[in-house]
């Protein structure tokens, strides 16, 4: 038989549609991600998209095998309706032990939901290939390593952890970079679905938040090993391993 996983992805943003022509949007990056470590896992894809910017917010949890939410222009702390819909849907997840991977936006979501604190970072705005140190080791960190250098777009940054959380990698820039709640849920701050283009096309398009300095160390940075795929295959073995202690 097939081995299949079902993704529902909670998508919260669009690519801005300026760039949107020459790199797609978020659900075809985030399945060009996955396809090469679900071909590896022998597992076969199969994707539910959940347009959460636009208030399709999932009612039932069990439609998939497992979550996935994208990052976001927006933050968690805006206030807007369908992010507080969207938090109720993460605790439902959460009590009922449901396999969920946040990022960027995702990440600092499932903070927030759970009783941890998101802050807009005194340390400025992280653009282009970020740094990271991998402090604990898990058996879905498969293949390992101790680094775990993503490319990132965030101002806004986790600052406390809520009960049952724990950070597994991180750097002084950003330190709970990668963090797990519990058995069923993981964040990360970075971005694996972006590739270099794209990161260098977003940072022109926000040089006028950003600055101009740190695009410039930004778009330096975009030369350096990225570990984008190491990351698909440690989401992947996380949600199969998430799946099966349910």
């Amino acid at each position: 038989m097939e081995n299949i996983m079902r993704i529902g992805l909670l998508q919260c943003d669009d690519v801005a549609p300026e760039l949107i022509a020459a790199h797609g949007n978020y659900p075809a990056m985030f399945e060009a991600l996955l396809a090469p470590a679900a071909y590896d896992l022998g597992v076969t894809l199969e994707w539910q998209v959940y347009r959460c910017l636009d208030g399709e917010i999932p009612t039932d949890i069990e439609a998939v095998d497992a979550w996935l939410t994208t990052g976001s222009k927006f933050g968690v702390n805006d206030g807007h309706d369908w992010i507080d819909r969207l938090e109720g849907f993460v605790r439902d997840l959460y009590r009922a032990e449901k396999p969920l991977v946040g990022i960027c936006f995702g990440h600092q979501l499932i903070v927030k939901a759970l009783g941890g604190e998101v802050i807009k970072s005194p340390k400025g705005w992280g653009v282009g290939l970020s740094n990271n140190r991998v402090v604990e080791r898990e058996p879905w960190m498969t293949p390992w390593q101790e680094a775990l250098d993503l490319l990132v777009s965030h101002q806004d940054q986790v600052e406390v952890l809520p009960d049952g959380a724990c950070t597994l990698g991180g750097s002084g820039f950003c330190p709970h970079y990668l963090i797990r709640v519990g058995r069923c849920f993981l964040g990360v701050q970075g971005h694996p679905e972006f590739r270099p283009d794209y990161s260098r096309d977003l940072m022109n398009l926000r040089q006028g938040l950003v600055g101009d300095a740190r695009v410039r160390q930004g778009q330096a940075s975009l030369s350096g090993r990225i570990d984008d795929a190491v990351m698909a295959e440690w989401i992947l073995r996380f949600m199969r391993e998430a799946i099966a202690v349910r």
